[in-house]
């Protein structure tokens, strides 16, 4: 399986194993579209989804060893994601290629997370109040 590293706090994950780098589009479990697949391993679109474990009457296949799995759905009118190792597996097992390298960079902080940080340093503070009151 390939080595991942985790860099400060969250901010960038590499997984060692196709070269170039390639900064993937993700979702905030870190998840991969359709389309960083397709740059990842340098194939076409159509060749992630030929490679993708689906099936038109069954919403989640079970394993496939041989096949490209994305993550489980809710919904069939859900985007395919895949998990960067398990499309590393797959480019080493399936396709054979030796060196990859899956790059996922978190978007840039928005106004939200800003103020959400903001709302929890101050939940912290709070509690520390009424910590405080209470063991008094």
């Amino acid at each position: 399986m390939p080595d991942i590293i985790n860099a400060l706090d969250g901010v960038a994950t590499a997984i060692n194993t196709i070269e170039p780098q390639v900064s993937a589009d993700t979702d905030p479990q870190n998840l991969m579209t359709v389309e960083a697949v397709q740059k990842v391993l340098n194939r076409s679109r159509a060749s992630v989804y030929r490679y993708a474990n689906t099936d038109a009457l069954i919403l989640n296949p079970t394993f496939d060893h041989t096949r490209l799995n994305p993550e489980s759905r809710q919904n069939k009118e859900d985007p395919l994601m895949f998990h960067p190792n398990e499309v590393a597996r797959f480019a080493q097992d399936v396709l054979g290629i030796k060196q990859v390298t899956i790059e996922i960079s978190q978007p840039p902080e928005t106004l939200t997370h800003q103020l959400l940080r903001q709302v929890l340093a101050e939940l912290k503070i709070i509690r520390e109040l009424i910590e405080q009151t209470n063991s008094n």
